[in-house]
């Protein structure tokens, strides 16, 4: 296994910090407790511009596994949370090094985020500098792992369902020729055509989309995100839409709440929602988008007065292609897509999507996301007694 990106970072190291001090990367969470803030001293002169420079996950942890810096790669992979360290597992590596002395190497397959199905994996370097601290480098490798799933699924998407699209076209195509002496034909087959050729555009963009979402690191230039902001977007995108069948769009619940990601997908994911809302609801109706912030978990809820979701189905509707009712999905465009873009972007986050239906009297979709520690690259700082 190549470990040569280890050698430059650990000689800059031992120059910026000296025998007598040290640093750490790391990610770990106590699950059900929040971490106790202790005084703990600063980060070592020179020691932020290293983190800073590192395209890999860091954190500095101190004597007590508190963080007191945290790179941009430790946040975007879920590594860190509220000032501590997110995986049970990297704690016990750390508690291994400094009873032993002797560092560790190990690859771990890690979850994403404090809930949720999402995983990464990483390749970590574990190592005591001084008495102190310990030095912990995280390299993600999930990329890697992902290829071939992914190259196994993009097949199976083109093969599932650009076959009917593409039919269709070449069919209108025949009957436009054919039809070339009956302009009243041609009128009906070159609408026809462009619906078809509209569809497929569609369909191919969200399968490029959804295999992207699989592929790759999509919070490799992950901020701190404004949750009213991913709002007020995603109500934009469908108000069009839902005028178009008188359908009402209501925002409300808790205010200036945040989360930690990229700003572009989260507007897609709720995008989506509203516009499957939508698409389900009876004109003259009611969608409502809610966001409520509960113990470090932010809720963005989108509820729709629509047909509903039967039970068996439930299950399945985050499904690739999976729709509730087909015809109706046909006859407005869906692709049967788009509910799975959400999860995906949901999962790479950190964390979960959920759904409540009832049929006949409509259904809830709630994203659930950590909130954002606020930490974001920056020195961490604790005071006696406080609670992070």
């Amino acid at each position: 296994m190549d470990q040569a990106w280890l050698v430059p970072v650990a000689i800059v190291f031992g120059f910026v910090l000296g025998a007598g001090s040290a640093a750490v990367f790391v990610a770990a969470h106590r699950r059900g407790q929040r971490a106790v803030a202790v005084v703990t001293p600063t980060v070592p002169e020179g020691a932020d511009e290293v983190i800073d420079s590192l395209e890999s996950a860091g954190i500095v942890l101190d004597a007590s596994n508190n963080v007191l810096k945290a790179s941009t790669g430790a946040l975007a992979f879920g590594l860190v949370w509220n000032q501590a360290l997110v995986h049970p597992e990297l704690v016990h590596l750390v508690d291994q090094v400094r009873r032993d002395g002797e560092p560790i190497a190990r690859e771990l397959h890690l979850s994403r985020g404090p809930f949720g199905e999402a995983s990464i994996h990483v390749f970590v370097r574990i190592a005591r500098l001084g008495t102190r601290f310990v030095l912990v480098l995280a390299e993600d490798r999930t990329e890697a792992y992902r290829l071939d799933e992914v190259r196994r699924d993009f097949v199976a998407n083109i093969s599932h369902e650009l076959k009917t699209p593409i039919g269709a076209v070449g069919l209108l195509a025949e009957a436009l020729e054919l039809a070339a002496d009956e302009p009243h034909e041609v009128k009906r087959f070159a609408k026809r055509l462009s619906i078809e050729a509209d569809r497929l555009a569609k369909t191919t963009h969200e399968i490029i989309e959804l295999s992207r979402l699989q592929a790759t690191d999509v919070l490799h230039d992950a901020s701190t995100v404004d949750v009213d902001t991913v709002i007020a977007q995603a109500l934009d995108r469908n108000r069009v839409a839902a005028d178009k069948h008188a359908i009402a769009l209501v925002s409300g619940g808790d205010a200036g709440t945040e989360v930690y990601g990229d700003e572009a997908l989260l507007v897609t994911a709720v995008h989506n929602l509203i516009a499957n809302a939508i698409q389900y609801s009876p004109d003259n109706s009611r969608i409502g988008i809610g966001v409520t912030h509960t113990d470090g978990v932010v809720e963005i809820a989108v509820t729709d007065q629509g047909v509903g979701i039967p039970e068996a189905e439930r299950d399945r509707v985050f499904e690739r292609f999976f729709r509730v009712d087909s015809a109706r999905s046909r006859n407005t465009g869906g692709t049967g897509l788009g509910l799975a873009i959400v999860k995906h972007v949901v999962q790479n986050h950190g964390g979960d999507v959920r759904v409540w239906s009832h049929q006949g009297s409509g259904s809830t979709f709630t994203i659930r996301l950590p909130e954002s520690s606020r930490t974001s690259a920056a020195t961490i700082t604790t005071t006696t007694g406080a609670t992070t």
